[in-house]
């Protein structure tokens, strides 16, 4: 998993009125949870741009004031019409207690049945993966090369080393859909 640096500052003011205030000038209200204490704390919005909009799971190196926490993104909460972040909820983390974290899926390798006229289509975009922070992968890889026309790839079929799955295992992760042309090259070559 990768790490990311951030630098929050302490804030004593909470409410709606002072979230509103911070967000004006250009902070996000943020919360760490977990371990010991909770803490609240701002960050600045340009600060956390690559963090928010990423498709990898990152660690954050949080400096609180004096203090030096690791930290994971538990919530982000974004508005409704303009996708400005409005608050992010983060989790401490150590290398002695598991974490739960959902993990970006990323397929990998041409499927059988896309060679064979069908069509791959990506049915979970991330696992929920449950383990130590440092095991955790950045994407699950999942490799689609025998996937064939009409089959599906399920929850219980992906395995991430040092880690559990917590995500049903009977939802499907990938499938390879028949396409009309598909489905006619196989009625025509049953028929022959």
């Amino acid at each position: 998993m990768k790490t990311f640096e951030l630098v929050g500052t302490p804030r004593s003011e909470y409410g709606k009125k002072a979230a509103k205030a911070l967000r004006q000038q250009e902070l996000i209200p943020c919360n760490l949870y977990g371990l010991g204490e909770n803490i609240t704390f701002t960050v600045a919005k340009a600060d956390v741009r690559k963090l928010i909009f990423t498709p990898d799971t990152m660690a954050v190196a949080l400096t609180i004031g004096d203090a030096k926490k690791m930290a994971v993104v538990k919530e982000l909460q974004f508005h409704p019409l303009s996708d400005e972040c409005l608050h992010i909820d983060f989790l401490e983390v150590n290398e002695k207690k598991p974490v739960t974290v959902e993990v970006p899926i990323q397929l990998t390798g041409h499927a059988e049945g896309v060679k064979a006229g069908g069509k791959l289509s990506l049915e979970m975009r991330k696992l929920k993966v449950n383990g130590i922070y440092t095991n955790i992968p950045d994407r699950v890889i999942v490799d689609v090369t025998n996937l064939g026309l009409g089959k599906k790839l399920f929850v219980s079929e992906v395995a991430v080393e040092n880690c559990t799955i917590k995500s049903v295992k009977e939802a499907i992760v990938a499938q390879v859909k028949a396409t009309r042309n598909s489905a006619a090259a196989a009625a025509e070559a049953e028929q022959a």
